[in-house]
């Protein structure tokens, strides 16, 4: 039997708390378990393994936005922020902190539902996807690849320049150079990113992604401010443009 999933519902009005548990849980058959206030909400997801986040903007102490500031720092948890604001400014804040839908008061319940479905289904699949990725991934860990006169010895985590000279990486350069020579000339999103460099690298990944991008630019771009490796792509995330040739190294 597969297991639900659990989603936490974080609102101070109590009773709609418990219209949105009885709804979620009792007709559309999730875990529901919720809380009130920001501090709940953070002993709620040290004690639950939760799939998604239902937060309102309007709470007293840290308000929905302050909080969705604040998760996005740790978790990538999806979020759908409620709110009976429902003016355009208040949308975008919300999207700007890291939620990834945004629903005024009043709602109806099969719209909410049908958010959550589709954030759902989007993070089985990119979860899938990475899985997939990074299994494929760790059977070229020994590898070495060439890209545009550069060398990367994945078995010792040297990079070499055209001119022979090694460049040193930090950890989360090295792994997000790694996601990039093993998916080249492909659309990597941001998320996609994370899930493929958080398990190589020594330490936790928990710098943005855009940061290491403009360090490894720095290191690997002939101009970083226009880069031709490592092309921004709107909407999408970043692309490695290079050709990839595996290559035999000495020792």
């Amino acid at each position: 039997m597969d297991k639900k999933q659990t989603l936490l519902v974080v609102d101070d009005d109590q009773e709609i708390r418990e219209i949105l548990a009885d709804l979620l849980a009792n007709k559309y058959g999730y875990q529901v378990i919720c809380a009130c206030h920001g501090e709940q909400m953070f002993q709620q997801l040290g004690q639950n393994d939760v799939d998604l986040i239902i937060l309102d903007v309007m709470m007293p102490g840290d308000d929905g936005f302050e909080l969705c500031r604040k998760l996005r720092k740790t978790s990538r948890t999806p979020i759908i922020m409620l709110t009976a604001n429902g003016d355009e400014t208040d949308r975008v804040v919300g999207l700007e902190v890291g939620a990834d839908d945004y629903l005024p008061k009043p709602f109806s319940p099969r719209e909410l539902v049908a958010r959550i479905r589709a954030l759902l289904r989007r993070m089985d699949m990119l979860t899938v996807e990475a899985e997939e990725v990074s299994a494929a991934a760790r059977d070229d860990d020994d590898d070495a690849v060439s890209f545009s006169g550069w060398t990367l010895d994945m078995a010792t985590r040297h990079l070499s320049s055209p001119e022979g000279i090694e460049i040193s990486l930090s950890s989360g350069e090295y792994s997000l150079l790694v996601a990039f020579v093993q998916h080249p000339r492909r659309v990597l999103s941001r998320d996609q990113l994370l899930e493929l460099t958080k398990n190589r690298s020594a330490g936790p990944f928990d710098r943005s992604i855009d940061i290491q991008v403009s360090r490894l630019r720095q290191k690997i771009e002939e101009d970083p401010k226009k880069p031709e490796r490592i092309k921004t792509v709107r909407g999408g995330g970043y692309m490695f443009t290079c050709v990839i040739d595996r290559v035999m190294v000495d020792g």
